[in-house]
Order: C-alpha cells, then sequence, then structure tokens
C-alpha cells in the first residue's frame, strides 16, 4: 500500500453530512502516515469523534485536540512522526489545554517506549483503540500526572456499527472488510501492530458500501493487509467482490492489498466478468529471487508469483499491475537483486513502491537474520530498482497516448485548480483541461500527451 499523509480536516470538506457540533465543541485535527488502511482508519476516527460532539479543523493551529495517525512498517515513516511530534509539542507549548494523541500502528509497536520519543504525546492508542478515544481524550483533558495509555489488541474488534462515510474526497471511500494480518512475513511488524486477521461480516460490508453510495460516493475501495484472503463463513472474497458490484450507485469497485497466494480462479473470474470491478490489481512481488522470497517466509515462488500475473493477463488483457519492491534485505546478494531486476523487466509493472529495507524490531528478521547488506549498497541498489521502474513506467504511460480512456473526476488538479484530476479504470491520474467533466463525473477523454506518472487528456474523439 502508498504512503500517504493527509490531514483529516482537508480531506472532509467535499464528504457528506456529519453531526453537528455544539457551540464551543473542542476542534481535532488529524494528521493521517501511512497506507490507504491508516486512511481509513482516520476516517473512523473522524467519525467516532463527530458523534462524541467534536468539531473537526483543517488546521493544527486551530485545534485543541491533535491526533497523529501512524504507520510503523518502515523506520522513516516512525522517525517522520517522531519530527512531526516535536513541531507538535511546540505548538502545544504555546497554546496550554492542547492535547496531542499519538494512535495507530507506531502507538502499538513503541508503546510505552515512545513516551520517551514524543515526550510531549498525552494520549497513546493503538489501532484497535478508536472506539474509546473519546473517554481516552476526555481523561487526558483531565489534570494527569502521565500520558493516558490504550495499546490493547482485540481479536474481536473490526469496528462494526460505525460509519467510516465521513471521509475521502467525496467520490472514492474506503471500507475496511479485513483487519490483521496471518502471513508473518519475516521483515513485517504488521501482525504484531494490527494483530491476527479478521473479516467483518459481508452484511456490514454491503450497510457501508450503501451507506457511501448515499453520500454520494462512485466508487469504493475495499481494504485488508491479504484483503483477498477475506472470507466469512460461506462468503468468499470474490463473492463479496459480486456483491459489492449490486449495490446501485456505485460505479466502480477497487480493492488493495492481495496476498499472492490467495488469488484465486474465482478472484480472477469475478474481475474480467464484472464491468464494474477496476482491471487493477496492486500485486507486490518483494523480491525477484526465490532464496530472498523463502528467507522472508513470503509463501509462493518467482514462478508461482509469474503465473498469477500470467492469468490475470489472460483473463483481462488490459489488465494493468502496480507492485511492491522491497531491496537490501538480509543476505541479498547481487545476484538476487539482478533477478529482480530481470523481474521487473520481464513483467512490466504500470508502476511499483520500491523500498530498501529497514529492520523492525518484534520481527523474526530483526531477531534470527543479519541487517548485513550496508546502507550504500542498499541505496545504489534502490537507485537501479528506480530508475529501471521509470523506464517502464514512461513507456507504459506513453502507450496510453492517443487512447479513449473512461476517467472518474475526483477533484481539482493540485497544480492548476482551473483543471480537474481523475482515474482511469487502471488507476492512472489524468489531468482534465478546463471544462471537461465535473467532479464525481465519469467521463470519456482521449489522452494526448503522458508523463511516467500522469496521463493529460483532451475531449473525446
Amino acid at each position: 500500500m502508498s504512503d500517504v499523509l493527509v490531514p483529516l480536516g482537508k480531506r472532509t470538506e467535499t464528504a457528506g453530512p456529519r453531526p453537528v457540533p455544539a457551540p464551543g465543541a473542542p476542534r481535532v485535527y488529524v494528521e493521517t502516515y501511512g497506507c490507504q488502511m491508516n486512511v481509513a482508519d482516520s476516517d473512523l476516527i473522524g467519525s467516532v469523534l463527530a458523534d462524541a460532539g467534536y468539531a473537526t479543523c483543517d488546521r493544527a493551529e486551530d485545534a485543541e485536540i491533535l491526533v497523529v495517525n501512524t504507520c510503523a512498517v518502515r523506520e522513516k515513516a516512525e522517525e517522520r512522526v517522531t519530527a512531526r511530534a516535536a513541531e507538535l509539542g511546540a505548538l502545544k507549548r504555546k497554546k496550554p489545554g492542547t492535547v496531542l494523541a499519538i494512535v495507530g500502528c507506531m502507538a502499538e509497536h513503541l508503546k510505552e517506549s515512545l513516551i520517551e520519543r514524543a515526550p510531549a504525546v498525552d494520549v497513546i492508542a493503538g489501532p484497535d483503540s478508536y472506539r474509546r478515544l473519546p473517554e481516552l481524550l476526555a481523561a487526558a483533558r483531565q489534570v494527569h500526572a502521565a500520558p493516558v495509555i490504550d495499546v490493547r489488541l482485540d481479536k474481536a474488534e473490526t469496528y462494526e456499527g460505525l460509519s467510516g462515510a465521513v471521509g475521502g474526497d467525496g467520490v472514492s471511500g474506503f471500507v475496511t472488510i479485513q483487519r490483521g494480518c496471518d502471513k508473518f512475513c519475516t521483515f513485517c511488524v504488521v501482525p504484531f501492530t494490527r494483530g491476527r486477521e479478521r473479516g467483518t461480516p459481508p452484511r456490514e460490508v454491503l450497510r457501508q458500501v450503501r451507506e457511501l453510495a448515499a453520500a454520494g460516493y462512485r466508487e469504493v475501495v475495499l481494504l485488508g493487509q491479504t484483503v483477498n484472503s477475506y472470507v466469512w463463513d460461506e462468503t468468499s472474497f470474490a463473492g463479496l467482490l459480486r456483491a459489492v458490484c449490486r449495490v446501485e450507485g456505485i460505479e466502480r469497485v477497487r480493492f488493495t492489498s492481495p496476498y499472492p497466494v490467495d488469488f484465486t480462479a474465482d478472484v480472477i473470474a469475478a474481475i474480467a466478468e464484472e464491468p464494474k470491478i477496476c482491471k487493477y490489481v496492486h500485486l507486490p512481488v518483494q523480491s525477484g529471487s526465490d532464496v530472498v522470497l523463502e528467507r522472508m517466509k513470503r509463501g509462493y515462488t518467482v514462478a508461482d508469483y509469474r503465473a498469477i500475473v500470467h492469468a490475470l493477463r489472460a483473463a483481462i488483457p488490459e489488465i494493468a499491475f502496480s507492485t511492491d519492491i522491497l531491496t537490501g534485505f538480509s543476505g541479498e546478494t547481487e545476484d538476487d537483486h539482478a533477478q529482480t531486476l530481470a523481474l521487473m523487466t520481464e513483467l512490466r509493472f504500470d508502476s511499483a513502491f520500491m523500498f530498501a529495507y529497514s529492520e523492525r524490531d518484534l520481527t523474526f528478521a530483526a531477531k534470527k537474520l543479519t541487517d548485513d547488506v550496508p546502507e550504500q549498497i542498499k541505496k545504489r541498489r534502490l537507485t537501479e530498482i528506480i530508475a529501471l521502474q521509470e523506464r517502464v513506467s514512461g513507456e507504459v504511460f506513453a502507450a496510453h497516448v492517443g487512447r479513449r480512456e473512461r476517467v472518474l473526476v475526483h477533484g481539482p488538479s493540485k497544480r492548476d485548480p482551473a483543471q480537474l484530476m481523475g482515474r482511469t479504470d487502471g488507476f492512472k491520474s489524468v489531468i482534465l483541461p478546463a471544462g471537461v467533466g465535473t467532479v464525481g463525473e465519469l467521463v470519456d477523454v482521449t489522452i494526448t500527451r503522458a508523463t511516467m506518472a500522469t496521463l493529460f487528456a483532451g475531449p473525446a474523439t
């Protein structure tokens, strides 16, 4: 899943109605670090706090409550949060009575030791504690000698009955269908920060999808750490996908992130047969070396992964792929690295999220495997991986020039508010010229030029 940093208030300007806070209600500012799961959790936090009478704002300087929703997957993410907590701590000193809460995966990962890294923190809450945030914040606003801490993992918590339809851009909304992870890849801290895998009942998933549709959303993104391993009684992930497609008002259905070994024939058939399911898959590979994949305990070989990609392309020739690549893992040799580059060249991903390995405590790798690839070699290998992917992405995007594409319009372009930005079925960003399309509309356009990350369009011809 890709990294994002989004303040909650700025995400909710075009969202559906929420409870009107009372005059003088405490204002809360939520800042999100991490992946789409974290963004969805911030939407959930916004709903919980709105129901408890809090108001939201889009500037930390205006808030009485500062909530930082965090990621622990990579060391750099934690370093960013620690630096940001220091900045917010300085803001607290200028505005006595302000409460700083650090929540989510980093809070769960570091627990009490987080106090040493972020001494200004007043509340530390893990990803299973969001229902209790109003009580935790209320306690922190009273006179107390130490931060309020709630990092209990709950194997039954799926936040059933709560609303997430207060966030997003008003066009694309998230529904978390699965929490936690049972894969225990040797490098990954997620099972320790989000707990064991548990699914949300299908009736609850459909309730949330209908809620999004009623609020005017056109696209829904189903989320899970290994989303395609979802099962609930007799309902498989493929069955759930097809059920979501039946919800009136939803025009596009996406999901992320699937796990390669759980990509079954019925899921491939659902993607191929259901027009609403976008022909795009984010399929993390991590490495092109069987030796490294085994050391990571990913549960598949390069041949297995290649077969899944080929099966998807055979069923859906126009399908787009993105992936995750982790370089510099324990014991990775130059030959392992060369195999990763070769697989990238062969499979030609549309895009990729690429990272150098950073050791995370609690994981098997931290306990049993040596982080023995020197930092300068990690950086050089990552640079080579990025350069190759940029070249391939540039060629893939350039091939869209002259094509007719259907684009869902999401909002103004960041660079030029007079233009609109939308996404294709294959999850490619498209900049639309002024006067073409309105937010939430599906429009047909012709691609006129491309960079390695963005398409540019004119009216359909």
